[in-house]
């Protein structure tokens, strides 16, 4: 491979590493970060959802831009933009600043994921190069997640919060730089946007996560679900119907058209569901006097076997896949996932510590095996120039699965505590071996002709 390739891939894998540690990070950073700006607990929920739906709702724009100009160069503008926005908050002097800059960060963030997953993809040589980069850089993902509360809790106890924002910037220009001067195929600019299907796209995934966090209190208040519910399930389906007659769709359902890329869809939104939802409430079941009382720095070390297992059987899978079959893979470690969680269950308690990071270390191998995969299956499923488009729209339910995770692990963490949460990502693990067992072998893309097309 040549030397300006792997000037690419270390500088997608590196973004993306960065990009996921921040997702978890602030988790450890966010007590401090109270104190020190005297945030409210509005404030504080809204620093974290701010992040998760600005990249939801933007990663399909980011997509298209990576078809349009270019995967490396929309991926450094994203890495760019992301960095901008670190050293805003790494500046803040009040809330606000923190969450409208999260939501910055949040767009940097979704077109630098998605520019990076199909600049990946365009730079491996051959289908199996693919499929190897691709686990990596999932793996580099995964990695990114895990290490999160250990690195967010190590630096704001040793150098204060803003720090973790500093090595933002000092991450991500090198990598923008390397992307910009690097870069690969120009794209195919088009005129005009579709601003109304990204507005609509907005509405229903805000509308969604408003309701689904006001059912833990539909019983006293049932219009506070009832009418976001509905004002989601108003916009999404005219969002289908605008983007299904739109010339250039910022959604294009018809990428629905292949089983395969859906189901790689649904994947991506129940495993990330899964490990935000483990991850967030792990460290608050963790660090309370109520549950393990560790401080943020020890319970970042007790998550290092699921980092391990994370990133170790993410690049493992494509290896793992071609020995014993995809969809049994992957339906089996959607199993060791769901045995981690019993594992985890039956042992969230100080007295058996050891079984749940064994609980938790099969936690992590059993989501990272069918994860490392959904992207590959969905983008070989699709045409060579729907590649930025269907990435962004894998990793929008990817990001929108987040949300979800970070809202029905809460109803679920207030309701049971952190085994509540470990019920409900048991329960996900089965229907995620379903899906996984649904998938078609080798499945081809074909070009839409006439009818096929949705909406004609």
């Amino acid at each position: 491979m040549s030397r300006d390739r792997l000037l690419v891939l270390a500088a997608c894998y590196l973004a993306i590493l960065s990009v996921g540690e921040n997702s978890t990070a602030i988790m450890a950073a966010l007590p401090a970060m109270t104190s020190g700006l005297g945030l409210g607990p509005a404030t504080v929920e809204w620093i974290v959802n701010a992040y998760l739906l600005a990249s939801a709702v933007f990663i399909v724009l980011g997509g298209d831009a990576a078809d349009r100009f270019g995967a490396r160069r929309s991926s450094a503008a994203g890495i760019a933009l992301f960095a901008l926005a670190s050293l805003i908050i790494a500046l803040a002097a009040d809330g606000a600043m923190v969450v409208g800059a999260r939501a910055l960060q949040g767009v940097g963030a979704a077109f630098a994921v998605a520019g990076t997953l199909a600049a990946v993809s365009e730079t491996a040589a051959s289908g199996s190069d693919r499929g190897r980069m691709i686990g990596a850089w999932t793996g580099f993902l995964m990695l990114g997640f895990s290490i999160g509360p250990l690195v967010g809790g190590a630096v704001t106890h040793y150098a204060g919060w803003r720090v973790n924002f500093w090595l933002n910037v000092a991450v991500m220009i090198p990598a923008a730089t390397t992307l910009w001067l690097n870069p690969g195929n120009a794209g195919k600019p088009s005129r005009g946007g579709d601003w109304l299907g990204l507005g609509l796209l907005a509405l229903f995934m805000v509308a969604l996560v408003h309701g689904l966090r006001a059912t833990a209190t539909a019983v006293a208040d049932p219009a506070g679900a009832i009418a976001p519910l509905s004002l989601a399930a108003i916009a999404f389906a005219a969002l289908f119907r605008i983007e299904t007659r739109h010339q250039r769709p910022l959604v294009d359902f018809g990428l629905f058209r292949s089983r395969n890329f859906a189901l790689a869809c649904a994947l991506a939104f129940l495993l990330m569901s899964c490990i935000m939802a483990v991850l967030l409430y792990y460290n608050l079941f963790a660090q309370s006097s109520a549950g393990l009382g560790r401080t943020p720095i020890a319970a970042g070390l007790s998550l290092m076997p699921m980092s391990a297992a994370l990133f170790g059987f993410a690049r493992a899978a494509p290896w793992l896949s071609a020995k014993i079959g995809l969809r049994p893979m992957m339906a089996g470690g959607s199993l060791l996932l769901a045995l981690g969680c019993a594992i985890a269950w039956a042992s969230a308690t100080d007295a058996g510590f050891m079984a749940l990071l064994l609980g938790l270390c099969a936690v992590g191998a059993g989501i990272a095996l069918p994860y490392a995969s959904a992207p590959r299956i969905g983008l070989a499923a699709l045409l060579p120039n729907e590649t930025g488009k269907g990435s962004g729209v894998l990793n929008s339910c990817s990001f929108l699965g987040g949300t979800v995770g970070v809202t029905g692990g809460g109803i679920a963490f207030g309701l049971a505590g952190f085994r509540g949460v470990l019920a409900l990502v048991g329960l996900s693990a089965l229907l995620i071996a379903g899906l996984s067992l649904a998938i078609r072998d080798q499945e081809s893309p074909k070009a839409p002709t006439g009818p096929e097309l949705l909406g004609s």
